[in-house]
């Protein structure tokens, strides 16, 4: 019998790259069955190194148009679930998306997707939420299939949409792993020029109190590693559950509009693109992508993305080097064919810009 998954929606499918759950008649239980992903257009050769190629007489740009307008309406069908759902009676508790018999993807309205690993030596996560969400997080862990008490949190970066819990599991003596680079941004106040936002720095307890600099792997299996390639910040990294085929990458992949480039922290848009590209190697077609915010994705939505930031990363670049600033950029539209599915752009694109001067206008 296959298992089977509550969901907060009312609507008749919840759809990813990864799967497809059909719901049952007068229930509100989800299960999975199957979905043919979309295919992502062209694959460029090379880190930042892109070239159009035609497929079947279709330019680059009218096959990627298409594959992110694909990608786009999975991404854009959880918010339309979700207002079906608020329109009718309220629902309670977060939503829970079944991958296996123990493995789950928690999602709180409002916070990022945090994946949890269940066992009976304990749960394993992967970020934990903003602090204000920790308890309704631990709570709904808890009730998971195989559920218990939290051994192990992973913090895929800094930010407190990662972070919230740390302090709730340090006090517990739980183990916090985290690459260097995020430890360290988590012992300083860091504030972001644009909205003049603060952060201040984490207690001692609730600092990641397991470092590490390349890969590392769990006594269960689960494998990890940096991206360095400072996609989203400089201490970005992925957590791998290779039984399940589940692939959990943070922000560095955004399935929920555009992403904030935290140039601040080491974030760019040339990350973005390489970022992209190196997760592709992690993955194979049946591997289920666990983005920080949005659906569950595939292979195809990866390379489908990298196309499209890389699109963007060049017009960008040729900005900068005719010695464009930010607003600019703005003005002239380097994501114009895509704000249909993705999004006013206009905060992406000037981060996206600013990101460029410390990579390749440093004196900037």
């Amino acid at each position: 019998m296959q298992a089977l998954v509550r969901a907060a929606s009312q609507g008749a499918a919840l759809r990813s790259c990864g799967g497809f759950y059909e719901k049952l008649s007068g229930s509100r239980l989800w299960r999975p069955g199957t979905l043919r992903c979309f295919r992502g257009g062209s694959r460029s050769q090379g880190r930042l190194d892109f070239i159009v190629v035609a497929h079947g007489g279709q330019t680059r740009r009218q096959i990627l148009k298409g594959a992110i307008g694909g990608a786009a309406g999975i991404v854009l069908g959880a918010p339309v679930l979700r207002l079906a759902a608020a329109q009718g009676p309220p629902e309670s508790g977060p939503d829970v998306l079944r991958l296996s018999d123990d493995l789950f993807v928690v999602t709180i309205p409002g916070e990022a997707n945090v994946v949890a690993h269940t066992s009976a030596e304990g749960v394993v996560l992967v970020d934990g939420g903003s602090a204000k969400a920790s308890d309704t997080l631990m709570k709904a862990v808890s009730a998971l299939p195989g559920g218990g008490p939290v051994r192990t949190i992973f913090n895929t970066h800094w930010h407190p949409e990662q972070t919230g819990s740390n302090e709730q599991l340090g006090k517990a003596g739980k183990t916090i792993i985290a690459h260097e680079n995020t430890r360290l941004w988590l012992t300083t106040d860091v504030t972001w020029p644009w909205n003049k936002q603060q952060f201040k720095r984490l207690p001692k307890i609730a600092q990641p109190n397991k470092t590490f600099y390349t890969t590392g792997k769990l006594d269960s299996g689960v494998q990890y590693g940096y991206i360095p390639d400072a996609a989203h910040t400089d201490g970005d990294m992925y957590v791998y559950f290779p039984q399940q085929n589940v692939l959990a990458v943070g922000d560095v992949v955004s399935g929920q509009g555009w992403p904030v480039v935290d140039y601040v922290t080491g974030g760019w848009i040339g990350g973005i693109v390489g970022g992209l590209q190196r997760l592709q190697t992690l993955a194979n077609a049946e591997t289920r992508i666990v983005p920080g915010r949005g659906p569950v994705l595939g292979l195809k939505d990866l390379k489908a993305q990298y196309e499209m930031y890389g699109t963007i990363y060049d017009r960008l670049s040729q900005l900068l080097n005719k010695g464009r600033g930010p607003s600019e950029a703005v003005a002239a539209q380097p994501t114009k064919e895509f704000d249909a599915q993705m999004g006013n752009p206009d905060e992406f694109v000037r981060r996206a810009f600013e990101s460029l001067w410390a990579y390749l206008s440093p004196d900037a």
